[in-house]
């Protein structure tokens, strides 16, 4: 793939990490389960979550008042496969400070879109994990 192509999928795979973070911010289930494939995967620091486990911490209200996605890389896992990696630097309502963790993400492309199929959160070296 070439330098522009990368840079093209990088951008929208960006677009598609930040909505789901922005599902957080709003705690806005339905929008955050059609970000995230059937077969969804998340390894935590809290342990594994499936689809339904990311979608149902919403149903008290958002998890995340505030967040900055930075440092973003993408890798190429195939055709229609792409992973994300970046630091998150993020705040929960009613926290006295700002968490940072490292999140790497794989994406499936389906049609014209994109689904989250993994995401596994590291929190940072004094982060408190959640």
């Amino acid at each position: 793939m070439d330098h522009n192509g990368h840079s093209t999928v990088l951008t929208e795979i960006l677009e598609q990490e930040t909505r789901v973070w922005q599902t957080l911010v709003e705690g806005n289930a339905e929008a955050d389960k059609a970000a995230l494939h059937a077969d969804f995967l998340g390894v935590y620091p809290s342990g594994f979550a499936t689809r339904a486990d990311h979608c149902d911490q919403l149903q008290e209200g958002p998890t995340v008042s505030s967040f900055e996605l930075t440092d973003p890389r993408l890798l190429q896992l195939g055709k229609d496969h792409v992973c994300l990696s970046y630091l998150a630097v993020y705040h929960r309502p009613g926290a006295a400070s700002r968490d940072t963790m490292y999140v790497s993400s794989i994406w499936q492309r389906q049609g014209q879109g994109w689904l989250n199929l993994f995401s596994q959160d590291t929190p940072t070296a004094g982060s408190t994990p959640v």
